[in-house]
């Protein structure tokens, strides 16, 4: 389970002429609060999709202190379409904490990062390294599957085992000079060249010393123990309107989708059972869907469909009537966003009519 000791210097001189441009690269010396934001939105998140959503935060929030200074809701509104809200949260409650604790400046250690709301281990260390030339490793899915092929590692990545092996290799092989480099090549060789099922060894600059290339088992590793199969749900959304304003509710403040606004919604195993919890909560009829979508999350599979409701009754809770032009101030559970804008182009095209 070696390699040779020279891949590294491979590595660095790859990244030098292949690195990937992205706007949370762009400032030099790095901003470690660019690096912090970055690294929060691409945990699951495609990186195409962050490279917007990364400017647009940016602009608004363009400073630590703007984001600890803002309301969670227009926090929450920006991150609206990412997912895993809980992020967003965590993000807004760090940037307070340094903004109390430590005036304002990010601190520089990986362990003092990992004390802050949502930054674990490798977000500490994508931090530390590449802003702060800490050496540290950043350990996240691609460093695992990258090392598992180079060093022929047979144990499940995902393990307790095979992470801490995976780390030990990571950590003997950074550079003391160029640690945040280091971290980041492996990240883009990991998302470009040596991806997941099929990896692309003949763009590879460490071939030659991949212990799986060199035994033909790049199909075979990593190891990596199958997830569980996603839960499944039939979702039923009510459209109650009044004077223009549908119901919306707000869901609690801890779980999932936490805080976020959506349309009165019931789960069911089936659409049957969902749609009559609707009619429950609402004690009214649910009418014709008119829209229909599929959302797949991490965990969870909703199955929805939007009914038109004959009346109905507003229960208790944190409830409130909002118009389509209301919907663009508050934070909507992406799945609702989505039911939100296929409303809203109705409703644009009635009045265009």
């Amino acid at each position: 389970m070696t390699a040779q000791s020279d891949w590294t210097a491979l590595l660095l001189r790859w990244f030098d002429a292949n690195r990937r441009d992205l706007p949370w690269r762009e400032a030099r010396p790095r901003n470690p609060y660019h690096v912090w934001v970055s690294e929060i939105m691409l945990q699951q998140t495609r990186t195409e999709t962050v490279k917007d959503y990364f400017r647009r935060w940016m602009d608004q929030f363009p400073t630590l202190e703007a984001l600890a200074r803002a309301p969670e809701e227009q926090v929450l509104r920006a991150w609206q379409g990412l997912g895993y809200y809980s992020r967003a949260r965590n993000l807004h409650k760090a940037a307070r904490q340094v903004m109390v604790e430590y005036g304002g400046e990010m601190p520089r250690e990986a362990r003092t990062l990992e004390s802050l709301p949502g930054i674990g281990a490798y977000t500490a260390g994508a931090i530390a390294s590449m802003a702060f030339g800490q050496k540290v490793p950043a350990v996240d899915g691609n460093l695992l599957r990258v090392l598992a092929r180079l060093y022929g590692v047979d144990q499940d990545i995902a393990s307790t085992a095979g992470k801490k092996t995976l780390t030990r290799l990571a950590e003997a092989a950074i550079p003391a000079d160029r640690p945040g480099d280091f971290n980041e090549a492996l990240m883009d060789l990991g998302a470009n060249v040596c991806i997941p099922k099929v990896p692309r060894c003949d763009q590879c600059p460490l071939r030659d010393t991949c212990q799986a290339f060199q035994e033909n088992r790049t199909d075979q590793l990593p190891v990596k123990r199958p997830k569980a199969p996603q839960k499944e749900f039939a979702a039923a959304c009510g459209l109650l309107v009044r004077e223009g304003k549908f119901l919306l509710h707000k869901r609690p403040g801890k779980g999932m989708l936490a805080s976020m606004w959506e349309f009165p919604m019931v789960l069911g195993k089936a659409e049957t059972e969902a749609r009559q919890g609707l009619e429950t909560l609402l004690q009214t009829r649910a009418g014709e869907y008119l829209w229909e979508h599929k959302h797949v999350f991490t965990h969870q599979i909703w199955y929805m469909k939007a009914y038109i409701l004959e009346g109905g009754t507003v229960p208790e809770g944190e409830y409130g009537f909002f118009s389509p032009e209301e919907w663009e101030q508050i934070p909507l559970a992406g799945p609702h966003a989505k039911l939100a804008a296929f409303l809203k182009k109705g409703v644009d095209s009635k009045e265009r009519v």
